[in-house]
């Protein structure tokens, strides 16, 4: 079992149920009240923590009306990257008050910052832990700054390939950084459910040794509940109050009831899985009563043969178990027995039995 990882105060692995992020991304739609009522509502579903991103447009891009920097279909068909990210962003001077927020309702905030300057600007906040979104997996200088801050670190693989993955997690350990919790991830907003590949959560654990866990785009909760099932540690859902209202992510965002719906399926599939053992459950134990045995079904006297007649196997379970049925036919009533005893090893005069 790999060794957990602490955020805040709650701990994130195999022994703990799912850790969940609600990724507010743009959805706020430019209104740190909207901001500050998705934080609310995150906490009253039940979310370990929200996540927001950390940049400008300038810090991503640079405006620019070339063909490169053109987006051509999908959600956000139409805007050059200088666009979409003027639009999207968090506006700097609001964190600050997020992170007071969200601490007086006692849910963790943190962030993914896009280049160094972020990074520095959410180590003056306090940020308790960093996401290295999957475009920004390649950014083997980003994934060297944020380690070295020794916080927790959730990298995201989207696009990713093999190498990529050992690149960037090799960057982060050769900086100082233990702390990793690496998400599984198909970069389709939204993705398709049969092009999840939820198996690579297994792969990515077994090659690399760390903490897996799903960022999900695809719509509604099944590949979330699918993937604690596979041992997923985290889950990372957008997270929006209300998609009509639109949004740069609110087509595949979760509302709030949905929300909550994602932290307790995902739960309740990390208490299913429990400890791989053949011991009896206690919500078992009561119906042991009710498995077959072997009972008397017609008087016996003493001294008379059992037989298909007077003996079966039924319901319930207070005689001897069915494997010894063929044990008993042929054998000689020691006493006399009526009909309905539970049949026992005493009752029948045959040398060399043991009771069972």
């Amino acid at each position: 079992m790999r060794n957990p990882i602490k955020i805040d105060n709650t701990y994130i692995g195999e022994g703990f149920s799912p850790y969940i992020i609600a990724e507010m991304s743009g959805n706020h739609n430019g209104d740190i009240n909207r901001a500050k009522e998705l934080i609310k509502q995150a906490k009253q579903a039940g979310a370990s923590a929200v996540k927001m991103q950390t940049y400008t447009a300038n810090t991503m891009t640079i405006d620019c009306d070339k063909a490169d920097f053109q987006i051509d279909g999908g959600l956000w068909d139409g805007k050059n990257l200088y666009q979409l990210y003027e639009w999207a962003h968090t506006p700097w001077d609001w964190h600050q008050a997020l992170f007071s927020y969200a601490n007086n309702l006692d849910i963790t905030l943190f962030s993914s910052p896009f280049d160094e300057t972020a990074v520095d600007f959410l180590e003056s906040l306090n940020a308790p832990a960093y996401k290295i979104a999957s475009f920004e997996l390649v950014d083997h200088p980003l994934i060297a700054k944020v380690a070295k801050t020794k916080k927790p670190m959730i990298l995201s693989t989207g696009m990713a390939t093999y190498d990529e993955i050992a690149e960037a997690i090799q960057v982060a350990k050769d900086n100082g950084n233990e702390e990793l919790i690496v998400l599984h991830c198909i970069s389709g907003y939204p993705t398709p459910i049969a092009e999840s590949n939820l198996s690579t959560i297994t792969k990515l654990k077994q090659d690399f040794g760390v903490q897996v866990g799903l960022s999900d785009h695809t719509l509604g909760t099944t590949a979330a509940v699918a993937a604690t099932a596979l041992g997923a540690t985290v889950i990372e859902k957008h997270f929006t109050l209300k998609r009509a209202d639109g949004g740069p992510d609110a087509a595949f965002s979760l509302e709030p009831n949905e929300l909550q719906q994602l932290c307790s399926t995902t739960k309740d599939a990390w208490l299913s899985l429990g400890q791989a053992n053949y011991e009896l459950k206690k919500a078992e134990s009561a119906n042991l009563q009710f498995r077959r045995s072997i009972y008397v079904v017609e008087d016996i006297k003493k001294g008379e043969a059992f037989n298909e007649r007077n003996i079966r196997r039924i319901r319930p379970g207070f005689g001897l178990a069915p494997k010894h049925y063929e044990s008993i036919i042929g054998a000689i009533a020691e006493q006399d027995i009526a009909k309905g005893t539970p049949m026992q090893w005493e009752l029948v005069n045959k040398p060399g039995q043991t009771e069972d």
